[in-house]
């Protein structure tokens, strides 16, 4: 049991680490929303689904909802900080329409988790709260994992990794692995199942990378070369062109 425990508390320290990186990924997108004062093309929508996932499963990790979790608390209470930046930057910077549905989804988000952290307070006990909890915070996390599918579907239909990110891909398969491994310690499916699904998705990710990676940037060539060939096309037109207009200059004299 006295090895258990320790691989249990290893794990879970592993999870706070990469989950760390994972929260601080989009560091780079919001320093080039603040600079252009514009989120572009940007979706606010990952950032709160990722924040209500948060709020649930810091508070399913809270002793009085489920023991020995505090670890699953401790990260997911810093995602949830980390979370809150992220959409406050995007509400600031956002068009109007944008503005106001990202704002909406904002307070639906609070809404959701006041009314599961008040009913598993004031009507529900011991396991009960515990299964209440686990299930919201499960369905949340398997959304947050699920959101690379898009980016799965275009690297296999283009297959280039361009739009993949490598590190990306790689503390996904640690995070969800190490929680993974946490869960399944600790006997805890609301754990295990989520960050397995994560897990699962991370190893794809990998897999692809490693079939896709030598034509990574591809794209970016073959454009590069056709405006290239285009540039030159257009270059011989002008040159050929003066020249024409030259040659009338000269028997006008």
């Amino acid at each position: 049991m006295g090895v258990v425990h320790a691989l249990h508390f290893v794990f879970g320290i592993f999870g706070n680490a990469t989950a760390l990186f994972l929260f601080l990924a989009p560091i780079i997108t919001f320093k080039r929303v603040i600079q252009n004062r514009s989120t572009e093309q940007f979706s606010g929508l990952p950032y709160v689904m990722t924040l209500l996932n948060c709020l649930l499963s810091a508070w399913y990790g809270l002793p009085f909802v489920s023991p020995n979790n505090l670890l699953v608390s401790t990260i997911n209470g810093t995602g949830a900080v980390i979370e809150t930046i992220y959409v406050l930057i995007f509400i600031v910077f956002a068009p109007s329409k944008e503005k106001k549905k990202i704002s909406a989804l904002l307070l639906l988000v609070l809404t959701v988790f006041a009314a599961v952290a008040l009913v598993s307070m004031l009507a529900l006990h011991g396991s009960k709260r515990k299964l209440f909890c686990g299930i919201a915070a499960t369905i949340f996390s398997i959304i947050m994992y699920g959101s690379p599918l898009s980016i799965i579907r275009l690297v296999i239909k283009t297959k280039s990794v361009e739009f993949m990110p490598f590190f990306l891909s790689l503390f996904v398969f640690l995070c969800g692995a190490s929680w993974f491994a946490f869960g399944l310690l600790g006997k805890d499916p609301f754990v295990a199942i989520p960050n397995g699904f994560g897990f699962g998705l991370g190893t794809v990710q990998l897999i692809l990378y490693a079939i896709y990676c030598e034509k990574k940037g591809f794209t970016k060539k073959s454009t590069f070369d056709k405006s290239l060939m285009t540039g030159n096309v257009k270059s011989h037109q002008e040159e050929k062109q003066s020249s024409n207009n030259n040659k009338s200059k000269l028997e006008q004299v």
